[in-house]
């Protein structure tokens, strides 16, 4: 499909630029909601959001347009994406809507969509809403037009369905947690999940003021996460992003712990049990080291496109359970519909609680291949794979590595940027293997 609005996932941008805009907003939920009342008489939309300040006026004109087409709107306030979908289903709602920009700085803002079952929507229900964008508005008479209430305990329900995904005999009890909720639409939930569970949590990047989400803070700058583990002498430490659908941890001694180490420990962990892993999806950018140590294990590793949208797909089609990516999206599908840093967090606590071992003797046999990771900028019309120094480049870095590396050249799907990505067992010849790519595509 050709793709005017919607993204990789959902519709995102600069506020004040099209389309973060609150005349296309109130197009948008006008579209949507016309889009539902074609299989519903009357529809129900949740919408959540994260901490930033244009948060509350995408949210009103989100909700005028859905009521103009006729629909209902429930208002969950702030609220991470994965609570957002996880209520979506629970309420028999149609549609789930989160207004957030995930881990972005706080001038963009963005929206994106959850089926009735809480999961993506797929690629056809997209045409559509783009297709009625296109079209002259319908609005309601005064009889017909939806009406808006506010769930009060949104965050409450979300908490509790969080907790319900930890193991009833076990507890955090004796732990000390540093909860980093990147002053995000977590940071009224993430301290209590895991204090309601027994630990005594100590709560950085909860106080958002509007402007500060994912400022120095969260899952994407994890060196602060890093710095209150240690001063607080914590056994571990969690971040999440803006949106709280991202994760990455840190243990005692403030080593951090990226998504793919923590997909390869969910996995362990459940062979460990005796359950049944047939196989888990990662995506091209996952460390090689991960996918020999599954293999190693008997475990099926598969490589998505880039993108937790991407993952989810291939896991539905294999119908297998575990997936995820490197930045800490992960995914659980008998935990969740869709990946969920909180729910994430606890799955990875469950297995060092019950095993009795830190996060270091659990992921002892994972040591990650150095990656580097290298951005060419490409000219106008610049063809990169009809440039014959790349590919002799390729050809002969391939060759060197062998069965200890792995090369990836990607053009970037937003910016024009040409990634070349090289992992080797040693740092030095991953660096000088990048740098020969690099320098063979500016050739051309």
């Amino acid at each position: 499909m050709t793709r005017s609005h919607f993204g990789t996932d959902g519709i995102r941008g600069t506020v004040g630029q099209p389309p973060i805009t609150p005349d296309f907003v109130l197009r948008l939920g006008h579209a949507v909601g016309r889009v539902l009342r074609r299989q519903e008489e009357r529809p129900t939309v949740l919408i959540g959001k994260d901490t930033r300040i244009s948060g509350y006026m995408l949210e009103s004109a989100l909700e005028s347009g859905l009521n103009s087409a006729g629909t209902d709107v429930v208002l969950l306030g702030p609220l991470p994406t994965p609570g957002v979908a996880y209520l979506t289903r629970a309420q028999r709602a149609s549609l789930g809507v989160v207004i957030s920009a995930s881990h972005n700085p706080y001038p963009d803002n963005g929206i994106k969509f959850f089926s009735a079952q809480g999961s993506k929507l797929p690629d056809a229900w997209e045409a559509e809403v783009e297709q009625a964008l296109q079209d002259a508005p319908a609005w309601a008479d005064s009889s017909h037009l939806g009406r808006a209430r506010r769930l009060d305990d949104a965050a409450g329900r979300y908490i509790e369905f969080c907790k319900s995904t930890f193991d009833h005999d076990l507890t955090l009890r004796g732990l000390r947690i540093v909860v980093d909720a990147a002053h995000g639409a977590a940071y009224h939930i993430a301290p209590k999940v895991f204090h309601e569970l027994g630990a005594d949590v100590v709560a950085i990047g909860c106080a958002p003021d509007g402007v500060n989400i994912n400022h120095e803070v969260g899952a994407t700058h994890p060196d602060a996460l890093v710095r209150a583990v240690r001063a607080n002498r914590a056994d571990f430490g969690v971040a999440l992003d803006g949106d709280a659908d991202r994760l990455q941890m840190v243990d005692a001694a403030g080593r951090l712990y990226n998504g793919d180490e923590l997909l390869y420990l969910l996995a362990a962990d459940r062979l460990a049990r005796q359950e049944s892993v047939p196989g888990v999806v990662g995506t091209l950018m996952t460390n090689m080291a991960v996918e020999l140590a599954l293999t190693r294990q008997g475990v099926q590793f598969v490589r998505a496109k880039v993108g937790d949208r991407h993952v989810l797909e291939e896991l539905t089609r294999r119908r297998w359970l575990l997936g995820g990516e490197g930045s800490g999206h992960l995914l659980a599908l008998d935990r969740h519909t869709t990946g969920d840093g909180l729910v994430s967090a606890l799955q990875v606590l469950q297995a060092c609680v019950r095993s009795g071992q830190p996060l270091s003797a659990l992921l002892a046999g994972v040591v990650l291949f150095p990656q580097v990771l290298l951005n060419v900028r490409l000219g106008p019309q610049q063809d990169w794979k009809a440039n014959p120094r790349l590919t002799d480049a390729m050809r002969a870095v391939e060759q060197e590595l062998g069965a200890d590396g792995r090369v990836l050249v990607r053009a970037s799907g937003t910016e024009p940027l040409l990634r070349v990505m090289v992992e080797a067992r040693e740092a030095a010849q991953a660096s000088r293997c990048a740098q020969a790519l690099a320098d063979a595509a500016r050739a051309s």
